[in-house]
Order: structure tokens, then C-alpha cells, then sequence
């Protein structure tokens, strides 16, 4: 209806997206119950193309005479729009004609109660850990499923379910040198995937208990050792430099690099969009463009940037897939884990946690304030906070020296430990 509507108003082509999602957040603080979230949403996105001209509008009303208002906003929006000779629908070739069954959807439906009583579990596994804990910032867990269909007047129609659930736990901790917090989560597509309630919240606190006694330390150049979870942030980078946005506004620091040296000749980066039960997995991008495996990385060299339609019409290039984003990017891991590659450092930092977001992706020149541990000898000596991590993403990829096997798979981005030589560590 919606396409044919767009259609009648005299557009050459639309595209329209429809969405509907629900889920429920409780959250505890203490011992005590704080907060229930229902959540249920529903839109309607509609985009229209008269020629190359576009507008776009959306209703949260589902009724005839809504969607044809929408439509009709929609054109008269693309009115006043100027000519783009790079709009226009993905090419008919590469839209998806093949959806396998990706795993994606497990609906849980917990009750209150039994969220709430995980979610005390969990906080209380924390608090009774370590007298030093003393105060929470609170435990959650939530379940949320989407239903979601794309179409055009290409001819593409595709429909997609999936299921997100997920538990986590903050606590605070205090000693003689002061306060420090940290947390944990679980996430998953499949409920019975997350890790237990008291599982979670012992390693959120034996993760704040860590920390405490933290000290400052003298600036220097030393290797980093960024933990897993906090890796992903340095490939986050990377795939920001490489989309097609960034690009063809000539506002990264990777511009003109396909084909070059980037990391090192072990490095191997890759899509697998069709992982079964993964968070980043899909059959289409956004426009509905077939997605399949792929190189980014290949030894080291990049062989490709990340493109939706618009971005590549704008550069030169065909579309990879990517409208709306990556799908399980992995970096190939190596045979150590975090301790084998904390072992391998006579003197280093372990980074566990990211602050701020000091990040020229123009330039590449990166600054980001961090907190973990101080390494000598192939052995954690103790925490450090209050430090300041600089250099250039360039000489931080090229400076890659492991991946570890400790592949963090709750994201879209599946990467291990990664461990740098030599950043600057501004400290006292």
C-alpha cells in the first residue's frame, strides 16, 4: 500500500521500512526493585525518489489515511530538495534473493518477578564478594525482540525478526585510597546463552575490587595491552575511517588507502554477516543489498572500504553491503590469551578501561584518558588510573603486535586482546 501510494503521487521509485519492537527492562539497586520498563514501538519510515530528488517522512500510525499523509509529506519534501545524481534505490542486481535462516530470533518474555529476582541475584553475588564492596549502582535485566520489513519499488521485499537480551551488574568499592566502580554484562540472542546471575556478578566484583589502590605513574612509552572488551574500540576506529561517509567527504585518515599496508602482514580482518545466533548477522544491509562474506584486511592490507549505494555512487565505486553498517567484523585471533600476552611484556600497561573521546578521525591523531594495570616482568603489579593514552591511529594499527584468543563475541565487532608497541602513556 505504502509503495503503491508512492507510486499514484507520481514518485519514480520508494523505498519504505517498517518496524515494530517490544521488551521489558527491570532494574534493582540495593536489594530493592527500582525500576519496570515496557517498552512497545512501532514506525513507518518512507522514502521517495523523483528522479534525483529525495524526501523522506515517517508515522508511528499505521491507519490508511496516516500512511497516505506520510507519502504525500514525503513528496513534498522531495520538492524542495536539490538534484543528487547519486540518490536513487540499490541496484536491482545486487539486492538479496536468498534469506537463510540466521538463528536470530528466541524469544524469552521473563516475568517481573523473575527479572527482578535474577537482577537481585546477581547484585548480591557482588555485594557479598568483598567487604570492600559497599554500594551498587545497580543490576538489570532486559529482553527485547524486533520485527522489521524493508521494500521498494525495485521489487525487494524482506522481513526480519530478532532477540537481544541481556543482564549486567555495577558496583563501587572503597578502600584507604578512595572509590572506584566497575561492571559486567552478559548479552545474547538466546536467553539461555547468558551467563548466570551469579556469574555476572562476581566478575563485576572482582573487576572493582582490582582496581582499588590505584596509583598514578610517570610518563613514558611503553607497549599497551588493550583488553578485549575495550579492543574493539581501536577496529571501531578503523571501520569508522573506511566508511563511505567519511570518505567521500574526505574526512578520514585511511582516504585513498585501499590497497596499502595499514596493520601488520598477520592481521586478517573479515565479515561473516552470516553467523547463525551472532548480534551483527544479516542477509540484506539496510537497502536491502545481499550481504556475504568478505576481506577487509587481508595481510595486513586493506582491500576494501565499507559502502552503502549513496557512498559509492559518490566515490567511483559499487556498494559492499555495508548501508547501515558492518556485520560481524572479526579480527582473526592469534594462539595467546590475555595472560599468555601479559606474560610476554617485561614492562607494559593493560588497559581495561576507555575514557573520553579524544579521536581527529581527519588526522588519525588519537588521545583517550584509561585506566588498568601496570605490567613488569610478565606480571600485573597494580592498577593504574588518571592516565592519558596518545598517539596516531596509523602508527597504532601499524604497531599491532597480537590479537589474542580471547575473542569478546557480545558485539558487532569480535576481536581478542590487542596488544601495541610503544604508545606514549602521559601519567604525572
Amino acid at each position: 500500500m505504502t509503495l503503491a501510494e508512492a507510486t499514484r503521487q507520481g514518485a519514480s521509485g520508494a523505498e519504505a521500512a517498517a518496524a515494530l519492537s517490544q521488551g521489558l527492562s527491570v532494574n534493582v539497586r540495593m536489594g530493592e526493585l527500582e525500576t519496570v520498563e515496557h517498552t512497545r514501538d512501532r514506525g513507518l519510515i518512507i522514502t521517495v525518489y523523483f528522479e534525483q530528488r529525495t524526501g523522506s517522512a515517517s508515522t508511528s500510525d499505521y491507519s490508511p489515511t496516516s500512511v497516505k499523509d506520510t507519502v504525500q509529506a514525503a513528496c513534498r519534501i522531495a520538492e524542495y530538495t536539490e538534484a543528487d545524481s547519486c540518490n536513487g534505490l540499490a541496484d536491482p542486481d545486487r539486492l538479496a534473493t536468498d534469506f537463510p535462516n540466521l538463528d536470530l530470533f528466541h524469544p524469552w518474555n521473563p516475568s517481573v518477578d523473575d527479572a527482578c529476582d535474577m537482577a537481585l541475584e546477581c547484585e548480591q553475588t557482588a555485594m557479598d564478594h568483598d567487604r570492600r564492596i559497599e554500594n551498587s549502582e545497580g543490576a538489570s535485566v532486559s529482553s527485547h525482540e524486533g520485527h522489521e520489513v524493508y521494500a521498494t519499488t525495485s521489487g525487494f521485499w524482506g522481513e526480519s525478526r530478532q532477540t537481544r537480551h541481556g543482564l549486567s551488574c555495577s558496583v563501587i568499592g572503597r578502600d584507604d585510597s578512595g572509590m572506584q566502580r566497575d561492571y559486567w554484562f552478559s548479552s545474547s540472542r538466546q536467553a539461555a546463552q547468558l551467563d548466570k546471575p551469579d556469574i555476572v556478578g562476581l566478575e563485576a566484583a572482582r573487576r572493582t575490587v582490582r582496581r582499588l589502590d590505584a596509583r598514578k605513574i610517570d610518563t613514558c612509552q611503553v607497549p599497551v595491552l588493550f583488553e578485549a572488551p575495550v579492543a574493539s574500540s581501536l577496529i571501531s576506529h578503523f571501520v569508522g575511517a573506511i566508511s563511505g561517509g567519511a570518505l567521500y567527504r574526505k574526512a578520514s585518515f585511511l582516504l585513498d588507502q585501499v590497497g596499502q599496508q595499514i596493520f601488520p602482514d598477520f592481521v586478517q580482518i573479515y565479515e561473516q554477516p552470516l553467523l547463525k545466533c551472532a548480534m551483527g548477522s544479516a542477509a540484506y544491509d539496510s537497502e536491502g543489498v545481499t550481504t556475504s562474506a568478505n576481506n577487509v584486511i587481508t595481510d595486513g592490507v586493506l582491500q576494501r572500504y565499507l559502502l552503502g549505494s549513496y557512498s559509492a555512487r559518490r566515490l567511483g565505486l559499487e556498494t559492499t553491503g555495508n548501508a547501515g553498517g558492518i556485520h560481524n567484523l572479526t579480527a582473526a585471533s592469534g594462539d595467546q590469551d590475555l595472560t599468555d600476552l601479559i606474560s610476554g611484556l617485561e614492562k607494559g600497561l593493560l588497559v581495561t578501561e576507555l575514557i573520553g573521546f579524544g579521536v581527529n578521525m581527519v588526522t588519525g591523531d588519537y588521545s583517550r584518558g584509561a585506566a588498568g594495570f601496570w605490567i613488569e616482568n610478565g606480571q600485573i603489579q597494580y592498577p593504574v588510573d588518571e592516565v592519558t593514552i596518545a598517539g596516531n591511529l596509523k602508527e597504532i594499527f601499524s604497531g599491532l603486535c597480537a590479537i589474542g584468543k580471547d575473542v569478546d563475541t557480545r558485539h558487532n565487532i569480535r576481536c581478542g586482546s590487542i596488544l601495541i608497541d610503544g604508545l606514549t602513556v602521559a601519567g604525572n
